[in-house]
């Protein structure tokens, strides 16, 4: 089976690669320092926050596939045929937006691990050039190309989940307790700074006309968010653990530096083989964000995607040279955040319940 208006009619894939799809999509760099952020609305109760952001994204998946429906379409054609060629397409321009928004987030900051850690001289245009010239031959793959870079993107660095719980010998647990004890201005702002580590499930709106039997495909799509949330849920509580409050807000990234409890016979610094090693775990989300963001610009402005990828790459790569700062980025996260929210919460309960009305008054 082929994919109809797919370039160069891309083969399917098997349905339960989405959860690979989706969780490597979610896991990136914010998980290397996420918890500092929780912590400073909701202390130790941070792990909850961490709980509830996830089963709000199961519920998000579940809205997903209910606007994606049974036809073999994804959002891009949907909103085309619902608000016409102008809205429909100013809306997935919009979106176009917001996806490369995430790449440069996600890219810029990561390289700005590589420097704070391994390389403080290193120049930020070669690892980034590195990255994208990289993505460009992924994406010149096709889809399937992109999926595998994201299945393997899950499976190499995996062994690193060992590594996070290094620190619970030396860790006091009872830094846990009180249980629920901030009110819920404070779990909803927490939840509300988690939403931009679990960004990304989106790409099941993109992802979804290439699955072989999508109806099949939402276990496993929740599967993956299953596990991105186990994933966080491990590091947050460890995190929790291992550190005080005080020194959990003053540290920026509280699992590079659980790391360094890590004791191996044969390496002093085991941070720089885990930061190495995350590159497996930032490229495919930097090859899914742009893949899907050509697919809006070859829908929408009729632009072939091998040429319109060289476009995009060019705009991640200034943007990624132009943020210089801390500060900036910084500035680039909260702003990611902002959106990626409004986003999760509000485009996708509306356009959710535009389908199920459009949807029984056409029955």
């Amino acid at each position: 089976m082929k994919v109809e208006n797919s370039p160069r009619k891309e083969i399917l894939v098997s349905s339960f690669l989405i959860m690979f799809i989706i969780h490597s999509n979610q896991v990136g760099v914010g998980i290397l320092g996420f918890p500092r952020y929780i912590n400073q609305y909701t202390g130790q109760d941070g792990w909850i926050v961490v709980l509830i952001t996830g089963l709000i994204f199961h519920v998000f998946v579940w809205m997903m596939y209910v606007i994606l429906g049974d036809e073999r379409e994804d959002i891009i054609d949907l909103q085309k045929k619902w608000f016409g060629s102008w809205i429909g397409g100013l809306l997935n321009l919009l979106v176009m937006i917001y996806l490369l928004l995430g790449a440069v987030v996600i890219l810029r900051t990561f390289i700005e691990v590589i420097q704070a850690w391994m390389f403080p001289e290193l120049k930020t245009w070669i690892p980034v050039l590195m990255f994208l010239l990289l993505t460009y031959y992924v994406l010149a793959g096709g889809f399937r190309t992109v999926v595998g870079v994201s299945f393997f993107g899950v499976i190499f660095p995996l062994w690193l989940l060992i590594t996070a719980v290094s620190p619970a010998k030396y860790a006091s647990f009872t830094n846990l307790l009180p249980v629920f004890d901030h009110s819920l201005k404070d779990f909803v702002m927490g939840t509300k700074q988690m939403t931009l580590s679990f960004l990304g499930a989106e790409i099941l709106l993109f992802a979804y006309p290439f699955l072989k039997n999508p109806k099949s495909s939402r276990v496993w799509a929740h599967i993956g968010i299953g596990g991105t949330t186990i994933i966080y849920l491990i590091v947050m509580i460890i995190s929790i653990a291992f550190y005080s409050e005080e020194q959990l807000q003053q540290t920026i990234w509280s699992t590079l530096i659980s790391w360094k409890m890590v004791e191996l016979p044969f390496v002093e610094r085991f941070e720089y083989i885990g930061i190495t090693f995350w590159c497996f775990v930032i490229f495919p989300n930097v090859c899914l964000n742009i893949w899907a963001a050509t697919r809006i610009g070859k829908k929408t402005l009729h632009i072939k995607q091998k040429y319109f990828s060289i476009v995009l790459l060019i705009v991640v790569f200034i943007s990624c040279v132009l943020i210089t700062t801390r500060e900036q980025v910084d500035m680039i996260n909260t702003i990611t955040a902002s959106i990626g929210t409004y986003f999760f919460y509000i485009y996708i309960p509306i356009i959710f319940l535009y389908a199920v009305v459009r949807r029984r008054v056409t029955r």
